[in-house]
């Protein structure tokens, strides 16, 4: 869900002279500043809530191209996405100042490709063999460019100010930004797009084969992705306008740390983020499938067409509103007792598989909502726990704490993939006919599978593992003073 994610600090940046009239030199920040920052990373979430969702159902049922393609272009998207991560923080690193900065270019030149990339991903091309090229092509350039987007972007926070209380309030702007722009992503995207998939044309209908798409889809699909384009350059401009970075004040970068593959060599053989990461990789896999089948599971496996957008929304407020809960249960209970309520939406799962009912599925969206919402925040909150850990073992100093979290992200993201593109090739061997008003029983079985008993074995087996595993010693009084802007960001999408 995507959800997309928060980083940290990649690019070492000295503390930057605030721009007279906007701050003062105490480091305080204003608010318009806070509010600036924050909307610069709405469109990505709106972005990726809006694909994580609904993606996958374009491709197969309005492009109409084969399981396997739609497979390769989603295996392709999230692994050029996981690369471009370090590449983009070794670039970045070592880019020249120009006059408006060395991370705001990045970002702002993005911008304009990422939404080009975005409409063209949902663009219907005339021609019919090569759509799964045409499909694959963008979505890679979209997932790349988000990621040299978000790099720089969440960078950002360290030239704001040089007080940390106010990256901290920074961060906490950005993160109810971030919510607020997946909320927005399905909730828009899903208007727009309702009608080219009602129940009705195909209850209509006397041919179970014929096609369960409008043939306006293509155009609704068209103006969803421009709606949602017309994000970046709108929240850009008053990124732009809101943050400034200070080329005068500047001063020659800090010495290169560990290069990226020297730093994993040295932290993979960590115990505690050996046992988080592997533990993550099936809960973080078993969450995207979950998100990825949930719309094409109410289509074709069950009669819930009509409540797709609301079950999809019902599931993001959920995740949303129940976030502050969690944080406080993770201070209260600890992390891993709190890892528990990710299994919380095991059964219910099951459930949905077994008595695919609308009040079945709408308790089943709001409980998977509380389970996805601890599922995103448990490993950023784990996370600094393990780098402590390591570095009062080690001492490599602050680069290594990059080195771990882009490394996550690296890993998550490639885990992900793996697990949407096998779920996807199983569409295809189970003889999935793309548009169809009437799947083939054994697609009907196999949707149950992905929606029900996959996400259901990759979360117990991932909480097996992170319950049984090493843990990170934490002194006390360390605990208390982790600091907000340590934690990247995490996506519903």
């Amino acid at each position: 869900m995507a959800v997309a994610d928060r980083r940290p600090d990649r690019v070492a940046e000295p503390p930057h002279t605030l721009e007279p009239g906007s701050d003062n030199r105490d480091g305080h920040l204003s608010v318009c500043t806070k509010v600036c920052y924050g909307i610069g990373g709405v469109p990505n979430q709106v972005a990726s809530s809006a694909s994580a969702f609904y993606l996958q159902l374009f491709l197969l049922d309005v492009a109409q191209i084969p399981a396997a393609q739609v497979s390769l272009a989603l295996v392709g998207g999230k692994v050029s996405g996981a690369v471009a991560d370090p590449v983009a923080g070794f670039f970045i690193n070592r880019s020249r100042r120009t006059g408006s900065g060395r991370l705001m270019p990045w970002a702002l030149g993005c911008m304009p490709l990422i939404a080009l990339a975005y409409f063209f991903l949902w663009f219907l091309p005339p021609f019919t063999s090569l759509r799964g090229l045409w499909y694959t092509t963008f979505y890679c350039l979209f997932q790349a460019l988000a990621t040299f987007f978000q790099v720089p972007y969440t960078a950002l926070t360290m030239i704001l100010t040089p007080s940390p209380r106010e990256r901290d309030s920074a961060t906490a702007y950005r993160m109810t930004m971030e919510m607020a722009g997946t909320l927005m992503g399905a909730t828009v995207h899903g208007l727009i797009v309702s009608s080219a998939h009602g129940s009705q044309r195909c209850e209509d209908t006397v041919h179970p084969r014929s096609p369960a798409v409008s043939p306006d889809a293509a155009r609704l699909y068209c103006i969803a992705a421009a709606v949602v384009a017309l994000t970046y350059p709108v929240c850009g401009s008053l990124l732009c306008l809101g943050v400034k970075e200070q080329p005068a004040a500047s001063a020659p970068a800090s010495g290169e740390g560990l290069s990226f593959f020297t730093g994993l060599a040295i932290t993979s053989r960590h115990p505690p983020y050996l046992n988080l990461v592997v533990s993550f990789l099936f809960i973080s896999a078993a969450v995207q499938v979950e998100q990825s089948y949930l719309v094409l599971f109410c289509t074709h496996a069950s009669r819930l067409q009509d409540h797709v957008q609301s079950l999809v929304l019902t599931i993001l407020v959920s995740a949303v509103l129940s976030t502050p809960l969690w944080e406080w249960v993770l201070q209260r209970f600890g992390k891993r007792t709190s890892a528990l309520g990710i299994c919380v939406m095991v059964p219910f799962s099951i459930l949905l598989a077994a008595v695919p009912s609308a009040p079945v599925a709408y308790v089943v969206a709001f409980v998977s909502g509380v389970s996805i919402a601890v599922s995103l925040l448990l490993p950023w909150s784990m996370l600094p726990d393990v780098v402590d850990d390591f570095q009062r073992q080690h001492h490599h100093g602050p680069g290594v704490e990059t080195i771990f979290y882009s490394s996550y992200v690296f890993f998550t993201k490639l885990s992900g993939a793996g697990a949407l593109g096998i779920s996807t090739l199983s569409l295809e061997f189970a003889g999935y006919e793309a548009g169809a008003c009437q799947q083939a029983e054994e697609v009907v079985v196999t949707l149950k599978v992905l929606i029900g008993a996959v996400p259901t074995c990759m979360i117990l087996i991932g909480l097996c593992i992170l319950l049984v595993g090493p843990a990170a010693k934490m002194p006390r009084q360390d605990a208390s003073q982790l600091s907000l802007r340590r934690r990247t960001s995490y996506s519903l999408a």
